[in-house]
């Protein structure tokens, strides 16, 4: 079984990372910049890097813009919660987690990777229901920070809240309900910052579970932010905070 990576980032990333790839399709003609070093890496590698007419990619790609190059993967391997922790753990750092509740599109869970990478974020879990798993568009919009972040996919985020609660963590969850601003909260300890997904934001059971709430000031008519954009302003302020 394969997957699809598009877009040269995620491609060179995957090679870097050691992921196992079966097979590299470019658009004819095109060798050059970052594609010269996908091929010269590849072939390094014993990699089949094959020439195709750009339709072909055009047909294959799910992402707007494969920029001239889709990699076969095998699937990206999910971890647990645990193995995440372990990280915190040998990295000597007090966890930080990012939860995410039902977040559906593809192109924000892509971003929050890849914010969520560039905060130093242990790992992202993400639930097996109602959410969107790791996709070639995800790895596209992550440009490449999906092969490095674990992503653990549960079964049950209540649940997984209360087990990480007995481990010591601090549940934060961003919402409009917030008792205070993130900036002005103590996010410097053990932590799991809970996003919502679009539209809806955190479910209620979640939402009581949090051990307080953060929110966003908005000065403007619209009441809320993305949820990759307010996701990222909230990782980095964990980031700001540590140090």
């Amino acid at each position: 079984m394969s997957e699809k990576l598009e877009g040269r980032n995620p491609v060179l990333e995957a090679l870097k990372s050691g992921r196992t790839i079966n097979k590299i399709l470019i658009a004819k003609g095109d060798k050059h910049g970052s594609i010269r070093e996908i091929i010269g890496l590849a072939r390094s590698k014993g990699l089949v890097v094959q020439e195709v007419d750009r339709k072909k990619l055009d047909a294959l790609a799910e992402s707007a813009s494969h920029q001239g190059i889709i990699a076969f993967v095998a699937p990206k391997a999910y971890v647990e919660v645990e193995d995440i922790l372990q990280i915190a753990q040998d990295k000597e750092e007090p966890p930080f987690l990012v939860l995410l509740d039902g977040v559906e599109d593809p192109h924000n869970l892509g971003s929050i990777l890849r914010s969520a990478d560039g905060a130093g974020a242990h790992g992202v879990v993400i639930p097996q229901r109602r959410a969107v798993g790791l996709t070639a568009i995800v790895g596209k919009t992550s440009a490449g920070a999906m092969e490095y972040l674990p992503v653990a996919r549960i079964t049950n985020m209540a649940q997984t809240i209360d087990s990480l609660k007995e481990q010591g963590l601090w549940i934060v969850g961003a919402d409009m309900d917030g008792q205070e601003f993130y900036y002005q909260a103590n996010l410097t300890g053990p932590i799991a910052l809970v996003i919502g997904g679009e539209g809806k934001g955190l479910g209620r059971l979640v939402k009581e579970k949090c051990d307080f709430l953060v929110r966003i000031p908005m000065k403007g008519r619209v009441s809320s932010l993305n949820a990759a954009v307010a996701g990222s302003l909230l990782m980095y302020e964990v980031s700001r905070q540590r140090g």
